[in-house]
């Protein structure tokens, strides 16, 4: 599974504004409904449902990187988006650092093999240092969605 498959590129936001956990969470899938990849009367639903799933386990994966992330029935396919806080957020991460990029995914439930190749995807491809230190220092949504273009064309990923 590529990025282009289900990153909504009109959603990407290069220069989050909100300072906490559940504020980004909000901002990106506020997002998604901008962009019209999700219903805007499922928003709070939705930003619950990852808020729930963040108590699980904090989605803060470490090196300044998480993916929040959750299932609801009100989305027919995977849809996800990227965002880049240049101040960084505390995600309560597993190593402690703020978070500076954050990849989103909501998935419907009867589908949890994309819901897996999506998080996998995103996982492999930020195993690599450069394709991070772009992103982190992307200056727009255009520059983030280049990387990903990139990053789909195996230019990073050795």
């Amino acid at each position: 599974m590529k990025f282009s498959d289900f990153m909504n590129v009109k959603a990407i936001r290069s220069e989050l504004t909100a300072d906490d956990k559940e504020g980004v969470i909000n901002e990106l899938v506020g997002a998604l409904v901008e962009a019209g990849a999700i219903k805007e009367d499922e928003r709070g639903s939705i930003v619950k449902a990852i808020m729930k799933r963040e108590e699980l386990g904090s989605t803060g994966i470490g090196r300044g990187v998480a993916v929040p992330h959750t299932k609801h029935p009100s989305v027919d396919q995977l849809v996800g988006t990227v965002g880049v806080s240049s101040e960084g957020v505390d995600f309560n991460s597993l190593d402690g650092e703020k978070v500076q990029l954050l990849f989103l995914l909501v998935s419907p439930p009867d589908r949890p093999g994309d819901h897996l190749r999506a998080l996998e995807n995103i996982s492999r491809q930020l195993r690599d240092d450069t394709f991070c230190r772009f992103l982190k220092q992307s200056k727009n949504a255009d520059d983030i969605q280049q990387l990903l273009e990139e990053a789909d064309n195996n230019q990073f990923v050795s």
